[in-house]
């Protein structure tokens, strides 16, 4: 009866701005620096291969910091995890902004992925403790789709800064933004008492701080099962959405097609992917994660296979959109199936190791690509990345149960 009336009561609304608006700011805070990292390691003095290295700081300091974050958002709770990371962002960008030495810059760098490791994580495990599970998949849809629109808005907002500050303005903006966000994270109410599940007792209850600490290597080794087979399904989905932020640009390039029309391009695919997050949620929550997960990776890989096939600005264009538009629709897929086989407790533990491999992914699907690039061509090169996403289909269509969820926890694995 409780449970029957806390769903009835439930509204995404009443959770909006603590949920997801530090999101949204802090979405803006990175988009604002991520068109201008290159850039500035430029001209600091980094050659092309080391500007592109520093690029890929974020994605390390995110990787190593995965685990720590558990540690961080275990002891301290979300609302001040959420805190700390937005201020240990604004640092480093003020670093980047104040201090013209190549190496602090690198080091700043590396401490905004540090910071989104504990920001994403924090956020990811409050969504999933504030919200019924009937709710879970609309909310963290939503959820991602709060840091799309901050990306989105946030090289606008650096280009009107940079304007009046040159280059260092956009690490303002990204300073203030991300400061915005741990002050709106204030607001966030603590969930010193969580909704009880079958088996579950409060956090208030006798014993529930050691029974809500699990180690690290337990949860591994317990749900090792479920790591193995979905968890290289969100590997694999992973790669491929940070595969096709580069293809699309360098097949333009390799097109002879201007910047202009390249940047255009990319938007309006952007924006596609952008539009349409909160009725991919409702698919998830009414017909199952399946539903959307399999069609996400199908979408990608075709739209990745027909990319090399096209030789005009237009054909590219429907090729970017039908990537944009897969993407779209997984929106919040992996936070979703990461909070579904989560375990209450341990569950800050589960995620972070779930977010390790997708930074995993992350990682090495540039990677692939660009090693398939250099031995053949192009053309190969996403073809593979279509290859990948073929895989993961088929892993996520062999091992994500078809049909609702009917319980909020993982199995033992």
């Amino acid at each position: 009866m409780e449970v029957a009336e806390a769903i009835e009561n439930f509204s995404l609304r009443g959770i909006a701005v603590p949920a997801f608006g530090p999101t949204v700011l802090y979405g803006t805070a990175i988009g604002a620096i991520l068109p201008v990292i290159a850039l500035t390691a430029r001209d600091l003095g980094a050659t092309v291969a080391l500007a592109a290295l520093i690029i890929t700081l974020t994605g390390v300091g995110s990787l190593l910091t995965n685990v720590p974050a558990t540690l961080i958002t275990t002891r301290f709770g979300e609302k001040w995890a959420l805190v700390a990371a937005a201020g240990w962002c604004a640092l480093a960008m003020v670093l980047a902004a104040t201090v013209p030495v190549l190496w602090v810059f690198a080091l700043a760098v590396f401490m905004v992925g540090m910071a989104g490791a504990v920001f994403g994580l924090a956020r990811q495990t409050y969504v999933t403790e504030a919200v019924p599970l009937h709710f879970r998949a609309r909310a963290l849809s939503t959820l991602g789709g709060s840091n799309r629109i901050g990306v989105f808005m946030g090289p606008f907002a650096a280009a009107a800064a940079m304007h009046f500050a040159g280059t260092p303005g956009a690490y303002w903006v990204g300073a203030a933004a991300a400061l915005g966000a741990g002050l709106l994270s204030l607001t966030v109410p603590e969930l010193t008492v969580r909704p009880r599940r079958p088996g579950q007792r409060s956090r208030e209850e006798p014993g529930e701080e050691a029974a809500a600490s699990p180690a690290i290597g337990q949860i591994l080794s317990g749900h090792s099962r479920t790591f193995r087979t979905v968890g290289i399904g969100v590997l694999l989905i992973a790669a491929v959405r940070a595969t096709r932020q580069a293809v699309i640009p360098l097949w333009a390039l390799h097109l002879g097609i201007d910047p202009a029309q390249t940047a255009i391009i990319y938007g309006i695919s952007a924006g596609i992917d952008m539009l349409i997050f909160y009725p991919a949620g409702r698919v998830m929550d009414l017909r199952g994660r399946r539903a959307v997960a399999v069609p996400c990776m199908l979408f990608m890989a075709a739209g990745l296979a027909l990319l090399p096939l096209t030789s005009s600005p237009l054909e590219l264009l429907l090729a970017a959109l039908l990537i944009g538009f897969g993407n779209g629709i997984g929106s919040g897929i992996v936070m979703t199936l990461g909070a579904d086989f989560s375990p209450s407790p341990g569950r800050p533990q589960f995620l972070g190791l779930w977010r390790l491999l997708s930074d995993i992914g992350i990682l090495s699907g540039p990677g692939i690509l660009s090693g398939v690039t250099a031995l053949f061509s192009l053309a190969a090169g996403i073809g593979a990345t279509a290859v990948l996403g073929l895989a993961g289909a088929a892993v996520l269509w062999r091992y994500v149960p078809k049909g609702r969820p009917s319980s909020a926890a993982g199995g033992n694995g």
